[in-house]
């Protein structure tokens, strides 16, 4: 099984060599062919690895030694059980289904086998994050996919649009890594040790080891590691206030943002602290904290969708939502139901990015929803599969969606930790502003008249089967994996050790108590029907009447609403001034201070008086030298008799 896990990521990273160095000579064919039959390997592998380890068979071992010192061991290991295993199948299938799809997308890019390279890169360093044993690899892993995000966002280069997008992506998510990287060091420094097996197994025992940083203040070592790791997280997985990048790596293919924004990158900070969680586990204060940020992220981006008139940045503002959904389970010890939710997400949010692929293909790269409208009946397979992501993300039963959040909401509702009243009043509220957003985005763009010219919607067509074939490979699960995962997932122990909860935290042991006994259908149909009695399911239909009622019965109502509450509306279409301020202050104070930089110790310092002060130094000094070159021997005469003189002199006295 080694040489499995061993090959799983590396047929991704061949494939991506392949594609990417012999590019010209395989062709475009030759570089999708290549890339996509890696990834079907890897899903397969993982496949077998979920089994095995389904199975009861873990693995937990180094693959080679990178280096050691000063008695440390730096290794490269896998660490292969029940949540990685989770990961890597959703990771390599919808990765499989993004590039299949890409093949349509990206016909007639000049930079086809480029793009076919960077994606099966991108995905061996999503399976390397998830596989790993250990902190280095995991933060290889880690950056990799920053850096490979860099290359994906700016894909098309020559647009400025591109190119600041993927630089800001590239800075917010350096300062999440600064913090990141500076709590793997406070770990190697409390557990002299970067792997998790060794780390965890120490942690009880620095529970209430502390570090005093000022006079008279004292921080529990493990209250700061854990803070320093969500920082990390907050960046990858764009939480509120290091969000800002994720809605403007848009300017990415569409294929990316399926690939970026469903189960890779923006779930790598989830997946980090629910392995993290034995050192979570012991800090209250750091659950508190991911909570609140947590909620924080799915109001606040929630009610930024609602104003969003570009297709995909509804889709994006509703993926910042749904990772505050995700938080929120951290922060709650929910970690599973966090999980769930991540896989769940995974698949209906890369449903929804290839959907509005297939619609902005159609209208030959048009996204503004307001220039759409009576696509329903010229694409009806993407209609369908739209709309069923749409009622997996409104979280509508039987659909994956509804499974993962009510779990979410019952379990934040069973927490006792400081800031959970706030977070349960965010998801809750939040179920409404999702399930608007979401069938408003359905209905602009699907329903009613067409909003463009009769010429171009003559042109509109439905997609190629090689768009619509992942459409319906990701509808699947959306539809049915909820069902079907829900109990062993949420409260059957699914995850085993992979995740560890304190008993005064097992806030969803608390909540499955209510379905003691029952199991199978009987516990779909007991969850389904105490959600259906519950607040937010008639929120989520709420939502959706409140949609059709405004843009299908009243299509003038928003235009008139957005009159009379300007400011609300200018206020989240600037998104509460979160780009404005980091432009005002932190990118023009950082160019402030490298002006200032440049002129004092540049321009002064460097130039002024070292540089250009040398050489008027010598200039002196050799305007003093000059005056003693006079032509007369005599003058040198006296001068070597002088010289002789003090030598002679100092050699007397010495």
């Amino acid at each position: 099984m080694k040489l499995i896990y061993i090959a799983i990521p590396m047929v991704c990273l061949v494939a991506a060599i392949i594609a990417g160095l012999m590019g010209r000579v395989i062709g475009r064919r030759g570089a999708h062919s290549v890339t996509i039959a890696a990834v079907a390997i890897a899903f397969l592998l993982s496949l077998v690895a979920y089994a095995d380890v389904r199975a009861g068979n873990l693995f937990n071992g180094a693959v080679y030694t990178w280096g050691s010192s000063g008695g440390a061991v730096f290794q490269i290991g896998f660490l292969i059980d029940e949540l990685s295993t989770m990961m890597m199948v959703v990771v390599s299938f919808v990765s499989l289904m993004v590039h299949i799809y890409t093949i349509g997308y990206m016909h007639d890019d000049p930079g086809y086998q480029r793009f076919f390279s960077y994606i099966s890169l991108f995905t061996f360093s999503m399976l390397m994050l998830v596989m790993s044993n250990n902190f280095l690899q995991l933060f290889f892993g880690w950056e990799a996919v920053g850096v490979i995000s860099y290359f994906l966002i700016g894909f098309w280069f020559d647009r400025e649009s591109a190119v600041f997008a993927n630089l800001k992506a590239f800075l917010v998510n350096r300062v999440g890594d600064f913090g990141f990287i500076l709590g793997i060091a406070a770990i190697m420094s409390v557990f002299g040790s970067l792997d998790y097996a060794e780390v965890f197994a120490s942690a009880p025992a620095a529970k209430d080891l502390t570090v005093q940083p000022f006079a008279d203040v004292q921080w529990h070592w493990l209250t700061v590691i854990c803070l320093l790791l969500f920082v990390g997280a907050m960046g990858k997985s764009a939480q509120v206030p290091l969000h800002v990048w994720l809605p403007d790596s848009m300017e990415g293919p569409t294929p990316i943002s399926a690939l970026i924004h469903a189960a890779t990158m923006v779930t790598a900070g989830i997946f980090m602290v629910a392995r993290m969680s034995p050192l979570f586990e012991l800090s209250e204060t750091a659950l508190s904290v991911v909570m609140v940020i947590g909620a924080l992220t799915a109001i606040l981006m929630a009610l930024v969708g609602i104003v969003q008139n570009d297709i995909k940045r509804v889709i994006a503002y509703s993926t910042l939502s749904q990772l505050g959904y995700m938080t929120v389970a951290l922060g709650a010890s929910a970690y599973a139901a966090g999980i769930f939710h991540l896989g769940t997400h995974a698949f209906f949010k890369a449903l929804l990015f290839l959907a509005a692929g297939s619609v902005i293909i159609a209208l030959h790269h048009e996204q503004d929803m307001r220039k759409m409208g009576g696509l329903k009946r010229v694409m009806p397979y993407t209609y369908i599969t739209a709309v069923l992501g749409s009622l997996a993300l409104a979280g509508i039963p039987p659909f994956a969606g509804f499974f993962s959040k009510d779990a979410i909401i019952e379990a934040v509702h069973a927490s006792h930790l400081p800031g959970s009243g706030f977070a349960l009043l965010a998801v809750t509220g939040g179920v409404l502003i999702t399930a608007f957003y979401s069938f408003r985005l359905i209905f602009m763009v699907f329903h009613g008249e067409p909003r463009m010219d009769r010429e171009t919607f003559s042109h509109v067509k439905e997609s190629p089967w090689v768009v619509i074939v992942p459409l319906i490979m990701l509808a699947v699960p959306s539809v049915i994996i909820g069902a079907i995962y829900s109990e062993s997932m949420l409260f059957g122990g699914y995850f085993g050790g992979a995740i560890h909860v304190a008993a005064e935290h097992d806030t969803l042991g608390h909540v499955g108590a209510a379905y003691h006994g029952v199991s199978g259908l009987r516990f779909v149909a007991a969850f389904i029907w105490h959600g259906m009695l519950a607040l937010p399911f008639w929120l989520a239909l709420a939502g959706i009447g409140l949609a059709w009622w405004m843009y299908i019965r009243n299509p003038e109502l928003p235009g008139m609403i957005q009159a009379r509450v300007r400011w609300i509306h200018t206020l989240l279409d600037r998104k509460y001034g979160f780009d404005e301020f980091n432009q005002a202050v932190f990118a023009a104070g950082a160019r402030r201070i490298g002006d200032l930089l440049w002129r004092i110790g540049d321009v002064r310092i460097i130039d002024g008086y070292m540089v250009n002060g040398t050489a008027r130094v010598v200039g002196w000094f050799s305007g003093v030298i000059r005056k003693y070159q006079s032509g007369y021997v005599y003058h040198y005469a006296f001068a070597m008799i002088f010289g002789l003189f003090l030598l002679m002199t100092w050699f007397i006295r010495n």
